[in-house]
C-alpha cells in the first residue's frame, strides 16, 4: 500500500480505532520520503519503554526535562515544528506537535491525555483533572479556567471570550487536520506550492468534512494549475451522499469548466 493509500485508510477509520501516532508520522514522511514510519513508531516505543508505566506528571516531565522538548519561539512557522520525527530530532514544535508527543508517549505508559483544540492554541488534558489544562508549549504548566482565558486573548485578541466548547476533547482526527492546516497557512506565507499540493491531497483524503471546505480544497488545487485533481474532488463531491441535486449540478459544471480548457 502506498503512502496516499494508506492515509486514506487510517484517516477513515472509526475514531477510537484511529492510529494518532502513526498519522502524524505519514504526515512528516510526505514531506520527507527519508522518513520511515515504522521505525519512527519503533522511536516512540523505545522513549515510553524508558518510563514505564507512570502517571501525568512523570511522562511531562520526561518529555519536557529528560528529552528537553520546548516550543519554538523564534521559528515557530517553520514547518518542520509540525513532523513528529523532527520534533524528536530537534525538540522543538508548536503546541499542536508537542501535545501529539506527550499524548503519544503517554499512551504508552497508559496515561490516557486528551486534546483540546482551543483556537490559536492547542492544549492537553487529563481526564482525571478536567479543571486542569496542560500547555505542552510552555513545558507542560498547567492552566486552570481563568488561564486558558488569558492565554487564549493573548493568541487571538483581547475581543474573544473564552467559550466552554473551547475547551471540549477532540479526537485524532481533528488533530491530524488541524496539523494539516498549520502546515497550509505555512507553505502559504512561503509561497510554497510544492508543499501546499501535497498538504491539500492529504487534507482532501479526510472524511467527514464540510462540503465548503472541500470545495475551498478543489480551488487550491485549481490555482496550483492541478485541474484534474480539482475536477475529480468537485465530481467525488457531487456523487457524495447527501448532497443535493442542485448542489451536485453545480459541481459538475465547475468541474467542466476547469477541464474545458484542455479538451
Amino acid at each position: 500500500m502506498d503512502r496516499s493509500a494508506r492515509w486514506r485508510e487510517i484517516v477513515a477509520r472509526p475514531e477510537a480505532e484511529l492510529p494518532l501516532d502513526e498519522a502524524a508520522l505519514v504526515i512528516a514522511a510526505t514531506a520527507d520520503a527519508t522518513v520511515d514510519v515504522s521505525v519512527q513508531l519503533a522511536r516512540l516505543d523505545e522513549l515510553a519503554a524508558q518510563i514505564g508505566s507512570a502517571d501525568t506528571g512523570e511522562v511531562c516531565r520526561f518529555v519536557f526535562e529528560t528529552l528537553g522538548v520546548r516550543g519554538d519561539q523564534k521559528t515557530y512557522d517553520d514547518p518542520r515544528n509540525s513532523y513528529l520525527d523532527q520534533v524528536l530530532d530537534r525538540r522543538l514544535g508548536i503546541p499542536i506537535s508537542i501535545s501529539v508527543l506527550v499524548m503519544e508517549i503517554g499512551r504508552r505508559c497508559g496515561v490516557a491525555l486528551e486534546g483540546v483544540g482551543m483556537p490559536g492554541h492547542f492544549l492537553l488534558r487529563d481526564p482525571r483533572e478536567p479543571d486542569l489544562l496542560i500547555d505542552a508549549f510552555s513545558g507542560g504548566r498547567r492552566l486552570d479556567h481563568a488561564a486558558c482565558a488569558e492565554l487564549l486573548r493573548a493568541v487571538a485578541g483581547t475581543e474573544i471570550q473564552l467559550l466552554e466548547s473551547y475547551l471540549a476533547p477532540v479526537g485524532p482526527r481533528s488533530i491530524v487536520a488541524r496539523m494539516l492546516a498549520n502546515l497550509d497557512q505555512s507553505f502559504r506565507r512561503r509561497d510554497d506550492k510544492e508543499g501546499l499540493r501535497w498538504v491539500t491531497r492529504l487534507r482532501a483524503g479526510i472524511p467527514g468534512q464540510p462540503l465548503t471546505d472541500l470545495v475551498a480544497l478543489a480551488d487550491t488545487f485549481a490555482r496550483l494549475g492541478d485541474v484534474d485533481d480539482a475536477a475529480a474532488l468537485l465530481e467525488e463531491l457531487a456523487q457524495r451522499p447527501g448532497t443535493p441535486a442542485d448542489a451536485a449540478r453545480r459541481l459538475r459544471v465547475r468541474g467542466r469548466g476547469l477541464l474545458a480548457p484542455f479538451n
